[in-house]
Order: C-alpha cells, then sequence, then structure tokens
C-alpha cells in the first residue's frame, strides 16, 4: 500500500489540499505543513489534564442558583437532573444526563484510548479509531447544552426580589472542561493511527508471495 509519505507528498491539515513534502507551509491557506505532528501526543495529554481537572469541579458544585422571595436553592448537574425526574420532566433529565455526564466522560475515555493506542503502535482496528475520532470531534461542539440552558434561564429568569437564576461556579468549570476537551482531540493527529499499517500487512502479503512460490 502506498502512502502519501511514501510518494514524497503531504496534504494540508486544514484544507486538504496535497503538496509535495518539502514545502512547508500551504499556498492556498497558509497552514504550516507537516507530514506528522510528532508533538500533537503530548498536547492532547496536557489539554486532557486540564479538562478532566475542570470536569471535577463542574459536578460538584452548584450549576444553577435559584433566589425567591423566601428561600435559595443550589443544584448540581446530576441533583438538577433527579429533581427533574422526580417533577416528570424524564426525558429532560434524561437528556441531561447524556450530555452532561455521559458524553463528556466517553470523550476523556475515546480520547485517552486514542493517544494510548497511538502511543503503543496498536495497529488494530484503525479504520475504527478514525471513526471515533471523527466523531469525538463532531459531538464537542454539542457538549455545550448545560451553559446554552444556564445562560437562558439565566437572562429569562430575573425577577427581582421575587425570583431569579443565576448561574453557579460550576457553570465556568463545565465550559473550561468542554473547550479544553474539544483542543485536546483537535490537538491530535489522526495520520498517527495509520503509521503502523504497512508493518502489519508486510507479513501476511511476503507469508502469500512465499506461498505462490
Amino acid at each position: 500500500m502506498l502512502t502519501a509519505r511514501d510518494a514524497g507528498l503531504v496534504a494540508c491539515t486544514r484544507c486538504t489540499r496535497v503538496w509535495p513534502i518539502g514545502q512547508t507551509h500551504c499556498d492556498r491557506c497558509g497552514s504550516r505543513l507537516e507530514s506528522r505532528d510528532d508533538k500533537s501526543l503530548s498536547r492532547v495529554w496536557a489539554w486532557l489534564a486540564v479538562g478532566l481537572m475542570c470536569y471535577i469541579p463542574a459536578n460538584l458544585y452548584p450549576m444553577l442558583v435559584t433566589k425567591t422571595l423566601t428561600s435559595s436553592y443550589n443544584s448540581t448537574i446530576v441533583g438538577g437532573a433527579i429533581e427533574l425526574m422526580h417533577g416528570g420532566a424524564i426525558v429532560v433529565a434524561l437528556v441531561i444526563l447524556v450530555a452532561s455526564v455521559a458524553i463528556p466522560i466517553a470523550k476523556f475515555v475515546c480520547i485517552a484510548y486514542l493517544a494510548l493506542s497511538v502511543r503503543r503502535g496498536v495497529r488494530a482496528a484503525p479504520g475504527s479509531r478514525q471513526k471515533m475520532y471523527e466523531i469525538v470531534e463532531y459531538i464537542g461542539r454539542w457538549s455545550m447544552i448545560d451553559v446554552f440552558v444556564v445562560a437562558i434561564l439565566s437572562s429569562l429568569v430575573q425577577l427581582n426580589v421575587v425570583a431569579a437564576i443565576n448561574p453557579g461556579p460550576a457553570s465556568l468549570a463545565f465550559a473550561c472542561s468542554v473547550i479544553f476537551t474539544m483542543l485536546s482531540a483537535q490537538a491530535f493527529d489522526p495520520r498517527l493511527i495509520w503509521d503502523h499499517i504497512e508493518a502489519d500487512e508486510d507479513p501476511a502479503s511476503e507469508g502469500a508471495a512465499e506461498t505462490i512460490r
């Protein structure tokens, strides 16, 4: 199997234009051209660690602070979802749990798996790992649903001393966690997934050639 690097070509990761491997910058969009980003894994782990550190307080501290004339109520992400379930809004609670708990945890696990598989030279299922990376990068833009809900409620429910909804400290931590996780996914160079395919295919092809001979 002939790869672009073997053919003396390098593709721009921003506009996908192909150039000779000796060229340093893309003439179409101006991006820097690199056959492989050797420092990408270091950036992946750095952004992922910061995102994980922000995700922990995002679940421990209140996401919403609801103040009424007689009381004040703080709700975390999971606590708010449980309250919605008790109130009969099961579908909304499930959406919040999936978007704010299940998807972020799955993104942490998937990015860590991709980085480890590249670091250890795993050759199995490169197509599946490529699809995993594309899914993680795609759903990153939809991970801010909790922050959007908090922003909308905070802007709509402001009735002075009667009732008010304000964002809690967890909203900033959750937003930072989402941003850092997206940066971690974007820092990953998916071309590293395919570097060991030839090594995995060569023994089989050589064995078949020996059998034919």
